[in-house]
């Protein structure tokens, strides 16, 4: 048997995750049997295309547990989306939470397993963080149906605060229970496929070149890197191939706890501005738009360690500053070759949300992204941005 078709459990913080081809079918009742109400929380479409809600459905119903159902996460989800699967989740008086989707689906039900059990509103965690520890809260299964997240994994969540360009990433709770499944991946888009992959390299690239990098958010970074710089362009002509989809679904696992050691920092500030204004823009696309300018700054000021990340794009990448070109030329050139030819302005962003976007970012920051392992000025925010629309 091929190693990719194992299947295996591990525990990491608070989570106890599931990892492998049928895990949810065989694994799920089990956590969910002493449970009585469950509250599913999903988006319109993706947990049943997936496949993923019948299987889940099935195994509550087979231990006569009674369900509801919330679908109205979007991507890049809102404060109002979380506080109102809250206020079904504490109406109903469910006991159990599960999400079935990506991050966007998987940080609403973080919120929403908090807010159903202390009346808080999402904006009060959210700028607040400190009001989700300690505090009874609903356990929470996550289903993971994309390999970008690591929310599946990871104690962070993000959301927007409604009425305002504010979206914030900020650590609430780990999933009690989580599953990686690569057989609910493969109706994934060839776009999806790209963007949550790129999302997982950068989650890598971001950890390991944090001023909070360790040892084994390095480790994970580069072995997360690697398999996607293997991977992706391969699943390209063969997207119901299900060991790479069982490859990037371990690259993204392991990005999520790299980022959980070390945190992300420049490209996800700036993503975050320009999805804020423009939630139709995909958070792995604005990443990979960004994604190379910032790999450019960052590599001037952390080169020994972006050169080994880089490695597998480029090997003639030398671990000095002045090869910075090269290591912006290395991630330029990858996005290209695995089809990201999307610029900003294709999403509807122009020069006229430059400043405002900017703006945010230094808010940001200034007060929350002391990962960044330079002083980005307002200038070096500004060519990042302008080379990018």
């Amino acid at each position: 048997m091929r190693y990719y078709s194992q299947t295996y459990r591990f525990r990491y913080n608070d989570a106890c995750l599931f990892f492998g081809s049928g895990v949810l079918r065989e694994k799920l009742g089990e956590n969910v049997k002493n449970h009585r109400k469950a509250l599913l929380i999903t988006s319109k479409n993706a947990a049943k295309v997936s496949g993923a809600l019948d299987t889940v459905v099935e195994a509550l119903k087979r231990e006569n547990i009674e369900y509801f159902i919330y679908d109205g996460v979007k991507a890049n989800p809102y404060t109002s989306m979380a506080d109102e699967a809250g206020r079904i989740a504490a109406e109903n008086r469910v006991d159990l939470v599960i999400a079935i989707g990506g991050g966007s689906v998987i940080d609403t039900a973080k919120f929403a397993s908090i807010i159903a059990t202390t009346g808080f509103k999402a904006v009060e965690i959210l700028t607040n963080p400190s009001l989700s520890s300690n505090v009874t809260r609903l356990p929470l299964i996550a289903v993971n149906l994309t390999h970008g997240t690591g929310s599946e994994i990871d104690r962070y969540a993000v959301l927007t605060i409604d009425g305002t360009i504010e979206k914030r990433g900020v650590a609430v709770r780990y999933p009690d229970v989580s599953f990686d499944d690569p057989l609910y991946s493969r109706t994934l888009s060839k776009d999806q496929t790209i963007y949550t992959s790129l999302d997982a390299f950068y989650h890598s690239y971001e950890a390991a070149t944090s001023a909070f990098s360790n040892l084994l958010s390095i480790t994970l970074s580069k072995e997360a890197i690697e398999i996607i710089a293997e991977t992706l362009p391969k699943i390209l002509g063969d997207l119901d191939n299900i060991e790479y989809r069982t490859k990037l679904l371990y690259a993204s696992m392991i990005a999520g706890i790299a980022i959980d050691q070390s945190m992300t920092h420049l490209n996800h500030a700036l993503e975050h501005a320009f999805s804020g204004l423009h939630p139709e823009l995909p958070h792995g696309a604005g990443l990979a738009i960004l994604g190379p300018m910032v790999v450019y700054y960052t590599h001037k000021a952390v080169p020994e360690v972006s050169a080994q990340l880089l490695k597998p794009l480029d090997p003639g990448i030398k671990p000095v500053s002045e090869d910075a070109e090269k290591a912006y030329k290395a991630v330029r050139d990858f996005q290209s070759s695995v089809g990201l030819d999307k610029r900003l302005s294709d999403y509807g962003i122009d020069r006229r949300d430059v400043e405002k976007a900017i703006e945010f970012a230094v808010r940001m920051i200034n007060t929350r992204y002391t990962s960044i392992p330079f002083k980005p000025s307002s200038d070096v925010l500004r060519d990042i941005i302008e080379k990018s629309l």
